[in-house]
């Protein structure tokens, strides 16, 4: 299987080259993923525990889905993509966008659109992507993170965080 190739882009998020996925990582590249959450009709989130077999943050907990946009893709149709190969639902609704995290150290050296949609499954996990995954609440997850933040992709920390200001400032808005 040939290696992934990734758009690598500048500090705007603007494209300004492509590199195999192995080359991206080891230098820390610029590029772009998205993270949706998938919400339960009773408000709980599912979780997925990433592989084993992931080269980045095997074995720790994150969002629904995500990943990195292909070559040319566009955030939005990344999104539906990641949904359908990994949780094996083709989205029959939009997926609402949410907000944009900047590329950090934490999220990978990515710039990463949030998205978040309701859908009670059931999922066909992709067993090489996620080993399992579940429902949890809202305070489950804050206090899980609270107690240990270790078992958690560094990524899911900080856009849960920001999931959390959003979620609150649009909720009241000043």
């Amino acid at each position: 299987m040939a290696e992934e190739i990734f758009d690598v882009v500048n500090d705007r998020d603007e494209v300004v080259d492509q590199r195999p996925r192995s080359e991206v990582h080891a230098r820390n590249m610029l590029h772009r993923a998205v993270h949706v959450l998938v919400f339960h009709s009773d408000g709980k989130l599912f979780l997925q525990k990433r592989s084993m077999l992931k080269d980045c943050f095997p074995g720790t907990w994150d969002s629904s889905a995500s990943g990195h946009l292909d070559t040319g893709e566009s955030y939005d149709d990344c999104a539906v993509r990641e949904v359908s190969e990994e949780l094996g639902w083709q989205p029959d609704r939009p997926l609402e966008k949410l907000f944009k995290l900047p590329a950090s150290e934490e999220t990978g050296w990515e710039f990463v659109w949030i998205y978040r949609v309701q859908y009670d499954g059931p999922f066909t996990l992709h067993p090489d992507e996620i080993e399992r995954g579940d429902w949890f609440s809202r305070d489950h997850i804050q206090g899980w993170l609270d107690q240990n933040p270790e078992e958690f992709a560094s990524a899911f920390r900080l856009l849960w965080k920001a999931f959390l200001a959003w979620e609150t400032a649009s909720t009241n808005p000043a």
